[in-house]
């Protein structure tokens, strides 16, 4: 199945997602997950980074240094939901 196209997904982003991005992370990495988050990822958000196993396999994880960016991926809607960006060691713990 492929999943090129050249429409670009559209992006939902959590209130939990908001609220890191504007007032927890550090800036530098606020920054970069933003750009990379407004570009990259909704270009081909199945390149850029790779699903997780069980029990989070309805997700995708992305790199950014030592922080990572989750999000769903809804292929038919052309959507993607980033549901969490957090440090590595602690973005797979139950929040």
């Amino acid at each position: 199945m492929s999943h090129r196209s050249t429409e670009r997904f559209s992006l939902r982003v959590t209130p939990a997602v908001r609220r890191a991005l504007a007032e927890r992370l550090p800036e530098p990495v606020a920054f970069a997950a933003f750009e990379f988050i407004n570009g990259p990822l909704l270009d081909n958000p199945h390149r850029v980074g790779r699903r997780l196993l069980a029990p989070l396999d309805d997700r995708h994880s992305a790199r950014r240094g030592s922080y990572r960016i989750i999000y769903r991926i809804d292929d038919k809607a052309r959507t993607v939901t980033v549901v969490d960006v957090d440090h590595r060691g602690d973005v797979y713990k139950p929040h």
